[in-house]
């Protein structure tokens, strides 16, 4: 197998749009994102805060307009597999598995958001879209600062960008334990 593809490129661009002042996701659309942090810190309240977690996902999931994604991402053997899931109304819609060799777990999770997400804004009637258990890599579409995964936040940005011109009322949840 050739590898000379799965080297690590540089992705930063400073002259894209979605990166220039004035012109982030956070400062156009402020009241389009919610994140729902649930804080562990023992044994007990992990339980506590998988209840919560549960029971939020699921009255998000009672909506005909909102879209649920699910997703999970682990790596063994230097290979990632991302599994997204997307329901509507507590019905499966679409399932997406993903394999790629030589790259870092929040990688893996943001590649599996941005599909979600990009599945989710195709999707009509959609007027939220809820992302589950990924608080530390959903983060990172709307961290400012240079990092190597600004190639998944500038496409998830505009993605999302797109979205919320559609329609005012549209926006995005993030659940998660931190």
């Amino acid at each position: 197998m050739d590898n000379r593809f799965n080297k690590v490129f540089s992705s930063f661009n400073p002259l894209n749009i979605e990166f220039s002042p004035g012109s982030h996701l956070i400062d156009i659309f402020p009241s389009h994102f919610s994140f729902h942090l649930f804080i562990k810190c023992s044994d007990n309240n992990l339980e506590n805060c998988s209840n919560q977690l549960n029971d939020t996902t699921i009255m998000f999931s009672l909506n005909h307009s909102h879209v649920l994604i699910i997703s999970d991402t682990g790596i063994k053997n230097n290979i990632a597999i991302s599994i997204t899931h997307i329901h509507v109304h507590d019905k499966p819609i679409i399932k997406t598995i993903y394999h790629a060799a030589n790259i870092t777990l929040t990688e893996a999770e943001l590649f599996a958001i941005r599909c979600g997400i990009n599945q989710a804004v195709n999707l009509l009637g959609i007027s939220k879209i809820v992302i589950t258990d990924s608080i530390h890599a959903a983060k990172k579409i709307f961290d400012l600062a240079i990092h190597p995964f600004q190639i998944h936040s500038a496409t998830t940005s505009k993605e999302l960008r797109e979205f919320f011109l559609t329609n005012s009322d549209n926006s995005i949840a993030i659940l998660g334990m931190s």
